[in-house]
């Protein structure tokens, strides 16, 4: 565990859980409502207005609600405006069973690991989850009409004719899927800022920064946000805090974040690269990373030293201290005396 912890792969619904029974075993500081769509905000007040019309007031609204987000457009005052990267994706999972009773393909679950296939304007990740019961697989390939959305389905026959001729073992797995799931990858540019001008609402994870899903980044993103944002939260002696802290977790996480948005869209080009000098020259610097000579510039991003470092070796709790004892407890501490002072 070169970064002092391991790299996970898991499924959306058990982290979920796992963040589900964190909060629940904080009943006096945490109530979770279901059945309680937000469909506006009024930014000022702060306040939620549900679809039952219910208003629900507060001091704060942090606007997590993912890449189609309903906050965003309350924070940056306009409609959202992505971009086509001409790629859908296929997700699809396999009981780990089906490729156990396989002897070409029982070690691909007896040594976990991520998987990938490379070919010209497609590509294929695979690893596995849940205990390694379940085998997952995302297939990166042109667009040909889909929609952006988590539940459209797709076509289990298209999703084979896709990578026809690929390898013999991936050939044998794509027979086990029998049904897909299938969206459309849409880009979205950085935002200016997360901060709505009245200082009381602020953006989180996919709402604002969605990740393409070429460096595997998304979840991790959103997490280290909120880790950023509770470490500075955990300062909070006054309201009048709170403008400024929000400042301080977008000056902490936006820019990070946005290099972490461009590292994936650079991994459509590495791995959709048409055969030729410049695709023999990856797969050549690839086979060495595999090998173990990491170096720097490495086309396997996750093999790169330096980008491993930046990526993995950051440190949330790190880079909030450091900015509260550099500026905030100067800029931002002091408030809450002086606010008290003038009353």
């Amino acid at each position: 565990m070169k970064f002092g912890a391991p790299y996970y792969h898991i499924h959306r619904a058990d982290f979920h859980r796992l963040l589900y029974d964190l909060c629940t075993g904080l009943t006096d500081k945490v109530t979770i409502r279901l059945k309680s769509h937000v469909s506006s905000i009024d930014a000022n007040a702060p306040a939620c207005i549900l679809a039952s019309g219910e208003v629900v007031n507060c001091d704060l609204i942090i606007g997590a609600d993912g890449v189609k987000s309903t906050i965003r457009q309350h924070v940056v005052g306009r409609a959202d405006n992505p971009v086509p990267t001409g790629d859908a994706a296929y997700r699809a999972t396999i009981s780990s069973e089906k490729l156990v009773a396989d002897p070409d393909l029982a070690e691909l679950v007896e040594n976990p690991r991520m998987i990938g296939w490379l070919g010209p304007g497609r590509h294929i990740m695979s690893y596995c989850i849940r205990a390694k019961k379940e085998f997952n697989m995302v297939l990166l390939h042109p667009d040909d009409g889909s929609v952006e959305s988590w539940q459209a389905e797709g076509s289990a026959d298209k999703m084979r004719s896709d990578f026809a001729g690929w390898d013999p073992k991936l050939q044998k797995i794509l027979n086990m899927v029998p049904s897909t799931l299938k969206w459309k990858l849409m880009d979205r540019k950085p935002l200016e800022t997360w901060i709505h001008a009245s200082g009381k609402v602020a953006l989180l994870g996919d709402a604002c920064h969605p990740m393409l899903p070429y460096r595997a980044q998304g979840a991790a993103m959103a997490v280290e946000d909120g880790a950023v944002l509770g470490n500075l939260f955990s300062r909070l002696a006054h309201p009048s805090q709170i403008r400024p802290l929000l400042y301080a977790y977008e000056t902490l996480r936006l820019q990070r974040t946005a290099g972490v948005q461009a590292s994936s869209r650079l991994n459509q080009y590495i791995f959709h690269l048409e055969d030729g000098p410049e695709q023999v020259k990856r797969d050549e610097e690839m086979r060495q990373a595999m090998h173990g000579e990491e170096g720097v510039n490495n086309p396997n991003q996750w093999a790169d030293k330096k980008k491993s470092a930046d990526l993995f070796g950051y440190d949330t709790d790190k880079a909030a201290d450091e900015w509260w004892a550099a500026r905030g407890e100067k800029e931002i501490g002091s408030l809450a005396a002086l606010t008290e002072a003038r009353l």
